[in-house]
Formats: structure tokens, C-alpha cells, sequence
């Protein structure tokens, strides 16, 4: 019998990155700001228009620089560089992604897009050579949780959704894969994410002969 799942599909910040929370709470201290600012920011309504239309690849990141520097009071420029600047790879998650390639796992990176210029946040991570797919959601003008990008994500992969795994660190996310047929992972640990999907995914080292 074969391979339960022959596809994985991976959010990119929080996944295979550093925790986003981590990464927000640096920003504040070395940018000597108030706890909380950033997320009370995100959340205001102001905030979250203006993510979805740098997710959707209406404004470019500039743009998104001056506008959230406004709604926070705080210098834009760069500032999503300065907000990204402690954001790391994922080291042990992207093994799993080499693993599961290695053993015939079809692997793809799903990612609400924060922009590429001027600051190129996926630059070290070579999307394009490190996965099968790479889809970012400005380059296509949908974005998580609408169903469309999963299926175009799933028809770059060329599989079905039930032989996919899908993880992201964001909840919301996780519901349109569910619906579609895919295995999905709530992935807020870079340790437990790394157990998780190795089992899924039948890998060495996940006690499954």
C-alpha cells in the first residue's frame, strides 16, 4: 500500500519562519514601543484593509510602509523590513520539506503575500528551488481563506485534495482545506509542526516502518 498523502502544502510566515508573535514582539522592544501596538494595529479595520490589499497585490509594499507607519505613528520607511528584521527560517520544518521531497512528496508554499520590493522577506528561502510550487496570493489577486487559491495551489501540485496535508499558523486558513478534503494542521510550534508532519507523512524518524 501506498503513501497515505503524496502532497504538502505550507503556509510561509509562522510555518516556515520563526513565530510571527515572537517576531512582532522584537520589533516593539527594539523599536522602543509599546506592547500590544503592532496587533492593536492589524486589528483596527484600518489595518486589516490595508493587509488585504497588499495581500491581493492591490498597493505595493510602499504603500502599505506609509500606510500602517500612519495608522501605528511610527516612521514608515522600511518599515516592514524593520518589522521582519528578527524573522528566521524554520529550520527544522524546512528539513521536513527537503525529507518529504526526497521521498516523492510533492511540496508547495502558500503564502498571503507581504510584498517583494523593496524588501524581498522570501528572498532566503528560494521559493522556486526549495519547493514544487510556490504560490503567493498578490501574484494571482486571491488570497487565504478564499477557496480558489487552494485550488489553484492543488492544481499546480496536480493532486487531489485528499492526498494533501495543509498547515498554517493561522486558523481561518485551516477551514476552506478541510471543506476541499485535505488533512490540515494548526501549526503554532516549530517542533511539534515538525512531529506532525512527519507521521502524516510517513518520514523517517516518525516511527512508521
Amino acid at each position: 500500500m501506498g503513501r497515505r498523502f503524496s502532497g504538502l502544502i505550507l503556509d510561509w510566515a509562522g510555518v516556515l519562519t520563526t513565530n510571527m508573535v515572537e517576531v512582532i514582539e522584537s520589533f516593539e522592544a527594539r523599536e522602543s514601543l509599546a506592547a500590544g501596538l503592532f496587533l492593536s494595529g492589524w486589528a483596527d479595520p484600518r489595518g486589516q484593509e490595508l493587509y488585504r490589499r497588499l495581500e491581493l497585490g492591490e498597493i505595493i509594499q510602499a504603500e502599505w510602509n506609509e500606510g500602517f507607519g500612519e495608522l501605528l505613528g511610527i516612521p514608515s520607511a522600511n518599515l516592514m523590513e524593520r518589522l521582519l528584521y528578527d524573522m528566521f527560517p524554520a529550520y527544522e520544518v524546512m528539513r521536513v520539506v527537503r525529507e518529504a521531497r526526497a521521498a516523492g512528496v510533492r511540496v508547495a508554499v502558500l503564502s498571503n503575500s507581504l510584498g517583494r520590493e523593496p524588501f524581498d522577506p522570501y528572498a532566503p528561502y528560494n521559493l522556486r528551488g526549495n519547493f514544487d510550487v510556490a504560490v503567493l496570493s498578490a501574484e494571482h489577486g486571491i488570497r487565504k481563506p478564499d477557496p480558489a487559491i487552494f485550488k489553484l495551489t492543488l492544481d499546480r501540485l496536480g493532486l487531489p485534495a485528499e492526498r494533501c496535508v495543509f498547515a498554517d499558523d493561522t486558523e481561518e486558513n485551516l477551514l476552506p482545506a478541510y471543506q476541499m478534503g485535505m488533512a490540515v494542521f494548526h501549526a503554532l510550534d516549530e517542533q511539534v509542526t515538525v512531529a506532525v508532519l512527519r507521521e502524516l507523512l510517513e518520514l523517517p524518524g516518525s516511527g512508521k516502518g
